[in-house]
């Protein structure tokens, strides 16, 4: 099972994820995957991109700094292989759930996380992600069957996962 949702406003999917992601950790339920915390700097200059890894306490940057002024795509694509890396090695250790940040640019051409949840899908192990309303055609060409849309709730995201995760407390 392939879950998503599509929340209006900046950040707004970044911040629903990590909230369900900490429930389901107090929970005790076993994770794998990225949720992805931005921290303000300035008001000149644009946020860092961090993500948290979900399997542990690693945390890896993906955002580049550019300059004040640039308009151009900051995400560091070597940041973000960091953090598959990470991600892929925990799906060896048969999580309950994986949830993936967001199925952006990089997935729908094929890179990033796009991988990982074909492999977790192929291990039986259910997916959560966020997908930006613009992306949302490409990602269900993807996802095909296997997606599920969730409302942007926090209860509904957490409802879901406890329904499809594996080895939920």
């Amino acid at each position: 099972m392939l879950g998503y949702i599509v929340a209006e406003g900046r950040g707004a999917g970044d911040v629903l994820l990590y909230q369900c992601s900490m429930a389901l950790r107090a929970r005790g339920l076993p994770l794998a995957g990225a949720v992805q915390v931005n921290a303000e700097r300035d008001p000149a200059r644009k946020c860092d991109m961090d993500l948290h890894i979900l399997s542990g306490n690693d945390v890896v940057r993906i955002s580049q700094d550019l300059g004040a002024l640039s308009r151009g795509c900051r995400l560091d694509p070597a940041g973000l292989e960091s953090a598959v890396g990470l991600v892929a090695a925990a799906l060896d250790r048969s999580p309950g759930l994986l949830i993936v940040n967001k199925f952006g640019k990089q997935e729908l051409d094929g890179r990033g996380f796009r991988p990982l949840i074909g492999e977790a899908l192929a291990r039986d192990i259910p997916v959560l992600t966020a997908v930006n309303a613009g992306n949302v055609e490409g990602f269900l060409d993807f996802a095909g069957e296997f997606g599920e849309r969730i409302e942007p709730e926090p209860e509904a995201i957490l409802n879901w996962c406890l329904t499809f995760a594996t080895d939920a407390a």
